[in-house]
């Protein structure tokens, strides 16, 4: 018996192999390095700016003594747990309204469900994410400009490594919700073609297809934050040298 053809495993950070697995094309490779990308993404003016922070050519400023910043960590893992709690929420299909009886199929009852309430849940966690560490980021940037002129050169690389990617970031991260919503679509078209269906009408929210995109949504947005917060855990690790 001829085996069906295994799909060629995919490489990277956890984020992209979760969205791969999300999906049955495959990702295209590319051989682009990531200091070429850069290079297409940084206009002259931020080039500039990047480049005598890193040489360390900034302008002249008086740096205060080293300030020990003994809640830095703690704020840090604050709003993490906050996150993390607020994707456990938006992934419980218990709490994800259906549409109403009178609007769902009587003949398919999974007409009842969209995923219209996930994609508006996900896009206001990422907004979220997004304004919480950039907040994060400047904080620590201020506490690193004031322990060394060393410390400020590196603050100074992250604002503007922040301006620069960020747009990139958000178009790229933009794209989740509609992975998600084809993943929904087609464990819920599955569901249509299986008994799952039968046990909708008494236990809609329990329904296994349902409970899988569940786990499957927690998954990738604990994915999604451990990128975000990458470069905060790398600004604290800096702040913890000082």
């Amino acid at each position: 018996m001829a085996k069906a053809p295994q799909r060629t495993p995919t490489q990277g950070p956890a984020f992209i192999r979760l969205l791969a697995s999300l999906t049955s094309a495959p990702l295209a490779a590319t051989n682009t390095s990531l200091s070429e990308h850069l290079s297409e993404w940084l206009d002259w003016t931020r080039a500039v700016a990047l480049s005598k922070a890193l040489d360390g050519r900034l302008a002249a400023h008086d740096v205060a003594p080293p300030a020990f910043a003994s809640n830095a960590h703690e704020e840090c893992q604050r709003v993490r747990t906050a996150l993390v709690v607020a994707i456990h929420a938006i992934a419980d299909p218990a709490h994800t309204p259906a549409r109403s009886a009178a609007s769902a199929s009587r003949d398919d009852p999974l007409d009842a469900f969209e995923f219209t309430p996930f994609r508006e849940r996900y896009r206001d966690l990422q907004q979220s994410m997004q304004a919480e560490v950039g907040r994060l980021r400047g904080h620590l940037r201020d506490l690193l400009a004031d322990t060394s002129a060393d410390m400020a050169r590196l603050a100074e690389v992250d604002s503007v490594m922040e301006i620069t990617l960020t747009p990139r970031e958000h178009a790229l991260l933009g794209s989740v919700p509609t992975l998600l919503g084809q993943h929904f679509d087609r464990l819920r078209d599955s569901a249509d073609a299986s008994q799952d269906a039968l046990s909708l009408p008494h236990a809609p929210e329990h329904a296994p297809w349902l409970e899988r995109f569940g786990q499957d949504v927690r998954d990738v947005a604990l994915a999604e934050l451990d990128i975000r917060f990458q470069p905060v855990e790398g600004l604290l690790s800096a702040l913890r040298c000082q």
